[in-house]
């Protein structure tokens, strides 16, 4: 079964910014993102998955503003395929009535969260209600702990690292960190390797494929690929192109002496047991 853990629907105008959506585009690999992703576009991408996770985000610092009933109600839709998570900004939502009306009323089954888009600290005191609720709960909570692009999106929030106070102190709770943590990439391979109910998503790494390459062979090192669950991160790129790019990791090694992953290997990332590790079954 292949699972795409980490996938996003919002409309643009009216969930983003225009000075998000800005520069987003300015920050591109050469063309417009295209950041308007309606149910149908989504739909369209997910055509070569079993089961897709989705989610909005709420980050009102950074101008990103998504209605979990927005994600619901496409869920509805396709209630065999998609499985939605709820968003939560512990800067300006109360967070146990968010969460409350999200997982309870909206039928939502984890929660994603993005510190530096948040302008918050994960360790913040205003966090602690989140990761409590969702240990309670056994949700999994998908986080976005790495860089990105906005200008006042503070980097000091999103080390990978800072989850481990976290781990230590929620050990049940089951924590997904996006895109490897990139560029922290070995920061966040040592984490999951020791915490065990942590893990990794490879989405939205694959287009840069020379830290792709180390990502991976460092994860296999470490023993941990077993821990990285496939996602791509739509619309910023496609499972389609995430498939592709694994089936051709090794093409960067070719007539050299460096490290490869085997085929089977390399199908277990693509067919990640995301629903079991996750408790989604």
């Amino acid at each position: 079964m292949i699972i795409d853990c980490h996938s996003h629907i919002f409309e643009f105008p009216g969930h983003i910014s225009r000075a998000f959506a800005d520069e987003a585009n300015a920050r591109s690999r050469g063309k417009p993102i295209g950041l308007h992703v309606p149910p149908e576009r989504h739909w369209q991408g997910m055509q070569n998955v079993d089961k897709a996770i989705v989610f909005g985000m709420r980050a009102f610092h950074s101008g990103i503003i998504s209605p979990n009933e927005y994600i619901a109600d496409y869920v509805k839709m396709h209630p065999e395929k998609l499985i939605g998570f709820a968003a939560v900004d512990p800067m300006q939502d109360d967070v146990h009535e968010t969460l409350e009306h999200a997982i309870e009323g909206l039928k939502l089954r984890g929660v994603k969260l993005g510190p530096i888009y948040q302008n918050i600290h994960p360790l913040d005191e205003r966090m602690m209600p989140v990761y409590e609720f969702c240990e309670r709960r056994n949700l999994p909570i998908l986080i976005h702990q790495g860089t990105t692009f906005p200008q006042n999106a503070p980097l000091k929030f999103s080390l990978p690292i800072l989850l481990e106070d976290i781990a230590m102190k929620h050990p049940r709770l089951k924590m997904i960190i996006a895109h490897m943590g990139h560029p922290w990439i070995d920061e966040t391979i040592v984490l999951i390797r020791k915490q065990p109910n942590f893990f990794a998503d490879i989405s939205a790494l694959h287009y840069r494929p020379w830290q792709f390459y180390n990502a991976l062979i460092l994860a296999k090192e470490y023993g941990v690929l077993h821990k990285l669950l496939f996602g791509s991160d739509f619309p910023f790129t496609t499972p389609d192109a995430t498939m592709d790019s694994l089936r051709n990791f090794n093409h960067i090694a070719e007539g050299t002496n460096l490290p490869k992953l085997a085929n089977e290997e390399i199908e277990m990332l693509i067919h990640s047991p995301t629903l079991d590790l996750l408790e989604l079954n």
